[in-house]
Parts: C-alpha cells; structure tokens; sequence
C-alpha cells in the first residue's frame, strides 16, 4: 500500500487485468478451456437448475461458488475469474476505494445453480472482492420459480 488511496486502486486493477491477460495468453497457449469467458446462463435456465422453492433469503456465500451471470453485458467485463476488462476500470476502482475505506456496500443478487451461483447485480463487486482476498460475500439469493 502506498498510502494514496486512488494509486491503490488503480494498482489493483492494473494487476487484475494483468492477471486477466496473463490467463487468456496460458489458455492460447495451451488450448484450454477452463478460465475463459464468464459463462452467461438465462433465467430460466437458473429456475429449471435450482430446484429450489420461489423466495428470497440474505445470506453469506463462497466466492469460489459464483461461476456465471444472467447478464449477457458483464460476460464481455470480466472472464470466468471475474477479472475486469480494461472498460470496467472506473466501476471498479470506485467499489474497490468504497471496500478499501470500509464502506457498506449492498449485497450482491444471484440466483442458485445447481451447487453454485450466477450473479444477477454485483459483478464488480464479486470481482474486488477476490482481488481483495475475500472467501465470501454477501448475497441475496433469489430463488425464481420453475418456468
């Protein structure tokens, strides 16, 4: 750390897209797959997964469970490992200032599937908080009906 808060930041995000590129180089590399695009599923894909009841219930979840999103926008921001982009830069920087000075931030939305999670709202915040360290977050888990 060196003291400047916004240096902090954009050094954080630097070495996240760092890390970001240095993943998709490995996978051309060696022709993987794992790591690569944030996988998109629909919502009712989500409902048809779960087989949870219909509800909603805050609660603490591992950040390692997260592995898609419902939003086909945030797939092009940040790969399977929510590492950003270089266009949510400014986005990201502000949650990480926000989480750096001890800020509450609103828990994350996301939906069940199967043993894990895709995110409806919070990408970069999931994405801070792994740069940062952090095993989980808080979430909303929002259980769609069956459709």
């Amino acid at each position: 750390m060196t003291g400047s808060e916004q240096i902090d930041a954009e050094r954080a995000f630097t070495r996240m897209v760092r890390s970001r590129r240095r993943a998709a180089l490995s996978r051309s590399l060696h022709r993987r797959l794992c790591g690569g695009r944030l996988r998109v599923i629909t919502e009712a894909e989500a409902a048809r997964r779960s087989g949870a009841s219909p509800g909603l219930r805050t609660r603490e979840i591992p950040l390692a469970d997260i592995s898609a999103t419902t939003e086909p926008s945030r797939a092009d921001l940040f790969d399977a490992d929510f590492r950003p982009a270089g266009a949510a830069r400014s986005r990201w920087e502000r949650v990480w200032l926000a989480e750096h000075r001890g800020q509450p931030l609103p828990p994350i939305s996301v939906v069940p599937l199967g043993n894990g999670y895709a995110v409806r709202d919070g990408h970069h915040r999931v994405s801070v908080a792994r740069a940062r360290g952090a095993l989980t977050i808080d979430a909303t888990v929002e259980s769609l009906p069956a459709g």
